[in-house]
C-alpha cells in the first residue's frame, strides 16, 4: 500500500522525535512524485534555519535545479512559523498542507498572517487540519517528555 504524503511527512517527524528533535516532517510533491522529504534538524546540526519545510525547500530545489518549485506541493506536520512561510512564498510552492496548527508560532492561520501582508509576492493556496490530532499528540507528547527531564 502506498503512503500519502502526508504519512510520509509523519514518518519524518517520527524520525525527528527520535533524534530528540521538535517531531516535524515535510515532504514536497511535483506531479504526484515525492522529490524530497525532511525532518527538523536544529539541535544536531546546531542550526536554527534546520527547521523541515527549509531543509526539504533546499533539498527539493537542488533536485530540480531550480531555486523555484513550481506546480510543487508541501505537506508539513505542523503550521510554519515566518521564516518557513517565507521560503515558501520565495520558493513560489503551489499548495501547502499542514496538519496541526500553531498558535504560538504560526504565521499561516495564526500570528503574523504571513500569507495576508501586503509584502507578500506569492501565496501558495493552503489547506490545514490534514491529521491534526495526530499531530498535535506527538508534539504534545514530546514537549511532556522534556519537561520531566
Amino acid at each position: 500500500m502506498t503512503k500519502t504524503p502526508m504519512e510520509i511527512a509523519f514518518d519524518e517527524a517520527l524520525i525527528a522525535n527520535t533524534n530528540d528533535e521538535v517531531p516535524v516532517g515535510a515532504v514536497i510533491t511535483k506531479a504526484g512524485k515525492i522529490i524530497a522529504k525532511a525532518s527538523n534538524l536544529t539541535h544536531r546540526n546546531f542550526d536554527p534555519t534546520g527547521h523541515a519545510e527549509i531543509r526539504v525547500i533546499r533539498m527539493a530545489c537542488e533536485a530540480l535545479q531550480s531555486e523555484r518549485l513550481i506546480d510543487c506541493d508541501l505537506y508539513v506536520t505542523l503550521e510554519p512559523c515566518t521564516m518557513c512561510a517565507a521560503a515558501i512564498s520565495f520558493a513560489r510552492i503551489r499548495r501547502l498542507y499542514f496538519a496541526a496548527g500553531d498558535e504560538k508560532g504560526g504565521a499561516v492561520e495564526h500570528g503574523v498572517r504571513f500569507y495576508h501582508q501586503a509584502t507578500c509576492h506569492h501565496r501558495p493556496e493552503f489547506y490545514s487540519g490534514l491529521g491534526e490530532r495526530r499531530a498535535s499528540l506527538l508534539l504534545k507528547n514530546f514537549f511532556a517528555g522534556k519537561r520531566e527531564e
